[in-house]
């Protein structure tokens, strides 16, 4: 019984996807035969990448349900007990103080997350290949996942104290700013794709999944108005890790030709 009801659950699941892309291989197939007027290359491994895609697609989404967003807030369930915090009076309300474990297990999961991320080594390997080696693609993806870190220890920090939400972004894009401004004009535009490519297939389901279960056990907090906005940490902080890493590359490669220079 269960496994019927898993079939039936997944070809639903497949029939739901099938109806989100067909719009999408429409407009592709009708630019291409109308506007364009040049018959499709290769139709028969154009249909296969699309069965591939449609399939992978529906995996990806029972993986999410089944897996992730479970994982994620039993996570963030088990960390925020009274038993877990290790509080003498169990009618003590804990302090932030008390949460490091998930500030811990916060930065550990974006940084494995965001290292993880296909689209993150896809850019990070291009941005070698264009910049002839002068930027490292292991280094780039260091950078991303560091400010990743950073940006959920912030973002779970908020959700423990009720800081509001609009008070930290201002400051992350005022940060952004001052850096952009004296950041060299070759890692601009990688840096905001950076921060954006980190928030793909692998971070997001688990960091929402950690956000709306934190937010539902730490008392006070409401997992719609608090649980959402990890997100958005994770997509500035590895902006002003990557200006703060090119700045530093900079000034290496400055002092590495001073010293030669004047030996």
């Amino acid at each position: 019984m269960n496994v019927m009801n898993g079939l039936a659950h997944f070809v639903n699941t497949l029939i739901e996807t099938l109806s989100d892309v067909t719009p999408i291989v429409a407009i592709i197939l009708g630019f291409q035969v109308l506007v364009l007027r040049y018959p499709l290359p290769h139709p028969g491994r154009t249909v296969l990448g699309f069965c591939n895609v449609l399939i992978g697609i529906v995996f990806f989404l029972e993986g999410l349900k089944l897996a992730l967003f479970p994982l994620g807030e039993l996570m963030a369930k088990q960390m925020t007990t009274v038993d877990f915090l290790g509080l003498a009076n169990p009618l003590q309300s804990p302090s932030w103080q008390d949460y490091y474990w998930v500030y811990l297990f916060a930065a550990c999961i974006g940084f494995a997350t965001a290292l993880a991320e296909p689209s993150l080594l896809a850019v990070a390997t291009k941005a070698e290949e264009i910049s002839g080696g002068t930027i490292s693609a292991l280094g780039l993806r260091i950078a991303v996942a560091i400010g990743v870190a950073f940006g959920l220890t912030l973002g779970t920090f908020r959700i423990v104290t009720g800081i509001p939400m609009y008070y930290l972004i201002i400051g992350c894009y005022i940060t952004v700013i001052v850096l952009t401004l004296s950041a060299p004009k070759i890692i601009i535009g990688l840096a905001y794709d950076s921060g954006g490519v980190t928030t793909s297939t692998v971070t997001v389901p688990l960091v929402t999944a950690l956000g709306l279960g934190l937010a539902a056990n730490v008392p006070g907090r409401d997992p719609l108005v608090d649980g959402f906005g990890l997100i958005a940490f994770a997509c500035l902080f590895p902006i002003m890790t990557v200006l703060t890493y090119a700045r530093l590359a900079v000034w290496l490669a400055q002092k590495r030709n001073s010293n030669s220079s004047s030996s």
